[in-house]
């Protein structure tokens, strides 16, 4: 899910990291990097393999997939050791309670050095616990994450990054571009069958659920998934407003203004739910879409009894292989659209960082220090270490020619070898979740069928909603934002549902607004323009 940066991370995330303040680990020293440099490379580069100069081991908080779950002998780990002369020495935390323990680990001062999994604006939490680094002290020895952020232009993403002191905590994945992979899929073939055009815009849109409910009258067209947390956060963004997924801090950023407001009090959001509400008015949305599990959503559209789902490349592999046991091969078409346009424009929402990792601000007191990072900025930064990351060991895992890779006869990996019997990621630990993030467009799209590419292409044309400006709160105005977000959001998203689905008319939202007032809106919005006009100078 692409995201805004939520700078305040997740409720639970924030109670933990303010009851660690009191536990200061004093990570205000910095490290005298002329010493700590047992096992460092001497010269360290730009496209130069990092290789500890004797063998080091760094433990490390791994997330791990039930679909791929760890094992200690994959290639990634023994390639590493012999190739690195690294050993990670893995927590293994399945995925599904991931970032409770994480939380609970850090708190008790029991983290792995290198904290994987970490979405930017998770780690403010832990900022004024001193329980991680600042890593921003340190970039001048990552090299290939410096030759990244100035050859991509990502400095106001990085920027975004800052806390109050200055510094940032966390290191991202990087992208090359926006990668833009949720939108909504149609049963094309049903839109074929009746003349129809794909929509282009929401307005377009809804013409089109309008037709599919006029030939098919007992037919709700549109059922989702995700509990609609999908959609309304890319219509949000063609709104001009923020929701669902992407509603997070809550802010949006007037370009114009210069200043913040909360996203869900604003006029955009009143026509978003208006919109919608007409929708489900009009029986071309399914109001359960917005409580069913998504196996009840999917199920409706894999058996024909909806025509328009919220999806992702993955999704529609899965829709796909459901519909051939449902349907039958060749009695039907799956595709994702391209992201309509809106009021606000033809634009995407987004950010180019990816999650990435933190580090526990003890890896300060390591002799190996400098080791450690010129061996995360291969790993996470060089293109050499994301693609070994994504694709494993050149010869066995994937051959390359022309700079095209391909898959070794006998593995696949989401259907690009479908002959191979052995999966990448289960038998051999490549293009899992800790490590597989960011890099290159060209690594993003090698893994990407022809259907991809070309609705990647297309994306192409979308404009980019501008970088907001950082909102580096202090402790104590954390706590305070911290504390009227909770309930801000919490009664957002009650009303969002209620407003579309017709529990509470559109007649009320300007009582909604008062409400968000009496739960701390105009204060909240006070504080984040307060920080962010302090950071600005």
């Amino acid at each position: 899910m692409i995201r805004r940066r939520d700078f305040l991370g997740l409720a639970s995330v924030v109670t933990i990291g303010l009851m660690m303040s009191s536990c200061d680990s004093d990570s205000g020293t910095e490290v005298d990097t002329s010493k700590s440099r047992t096992g460092a490379m001497d010269s360290f580069g730009v496209g130069d393999t990092f290789k500890a100069t004797t063998p080091l081991t760094f433990t490390f908080l791994f997330s791990d997939m039930p679909s791929y779950p760890y094992k200690k002998d994959w290639l990634l780990f023994t390639k590493m050791a012999s190739a690195n002369n690294v050993t990670l020495e893995p927590t293994i935390v399945p995925s599904s309670d991931y970032e409770q323990k994480r939380s609970l680990l850090i708190s008790s001062g029991n983290a792995p050095e290198i904290i994987a999994k970490t979405y930017p604006g998770q780690e403010s939490a832990y900022v004024s616990s001193g329980a991680i680094l600042p890593v921003s002290d340190y970039v001048d020895l990552m090299p290939h994450f410096q030759d990244k952020v100035k050859k991509w232009k990502l400095e106001p993403e990085i920027e975004g990054l800052t806390q109050e002191d200055g510094k940032y905590y966390v290191l991202p994945g990087l992208h090359e571009e926006l990668w833009p992979d949720y939108t909504l899929a149609f049963r094309t073939d049903i839109l074929k069958k009746e003349g129809i055009a794909e929509p282009k815009t929401w307005d377009e849109f809804r013409e089109v659920l309008r037709k599919l409910k006029k030939a098919y009258p007992d037919v709700v067209p549109f059922s989702d998934r995700f509990n609609g947390n999908s959609v309304l956060n890319i219509a949000g963004t063609a709104f001009g407003t923020v929701a669902g997924w992407g509603l997070l801090d809550g802010l949006v950023f007037d370009q114009s203004k210069k200043e913040f407001s909360f996203g869900a009090g604003t006029q955009q959001f009143k026509e978003l739910v208006t919109y919608f509400n007409s929708l489900v008015s009009e029986g071309l949305m399914d109001p359960e879409s917005f409580t069913q599990p998504d196996d009840a959503a999917i199920q409706k559209f894999v058996s024909g009894k909806s025509f328009v789902i919220s999806a992702n490349s993955q999704n529609i592999i899965t829709y796909r292989t459901s519909m051939e046991q449902s349907l039958g091969k060749g009695n039907f078409a799956v595709s994702k659209i391209v992201v309509p346009g809106g009021p606000a424009g033809d634009i995407i929402g987004g950010s180019r960082l990816e999650n990435g990792i933190m580090l526990n601000s003890s890896v300060k007191d390591r002799e190996d220090f400098v080791a450690l990072i010129q061996f995360i900025d291969w790993l996470f930064y060089s293109d050499a270490g994301q693609e070994f990351s994504k694709w494993g060991v050149e010869g066995t895992t994937f051959t390359k020619e022309g700079g095209k890779r391909k898959l070794a006869a006998d593995i696949n990996f989401q259907g690009l070898n479908p002959a191979g019997t052995k999966d990448l990621r289960v038998e051999y630990g490549f293009s899992g979740g800790n490590f597989a993030y960011g890099g290159t467009t060209d690594l993003l799209h090698s893994t990407f069928n022809e259907e991809e590419l070309a609705f990647q292409k297309a994306m192409k044309s979308k404009k980019p909603r501008p970088v907001a400006p950082p909102v580096p709160f202090s402790d104590v105005d954390r706590e305070q934002a911290t504390l009227a977000l909770t309930p801000l959001k919490d009664h957002a998203k009650q009303n969002t549902l209620k407003f579309i689905t017709g529990q509470r008319p559109l007649s009320e939202f300007d009582a909604y607004v008062k409400e968000l007032d009496t739960k701390g809106q105009s204060k909240y919005v006070e504080l984040a323009n307060k920080a962010s006009k302090a950071y600005a100078g």
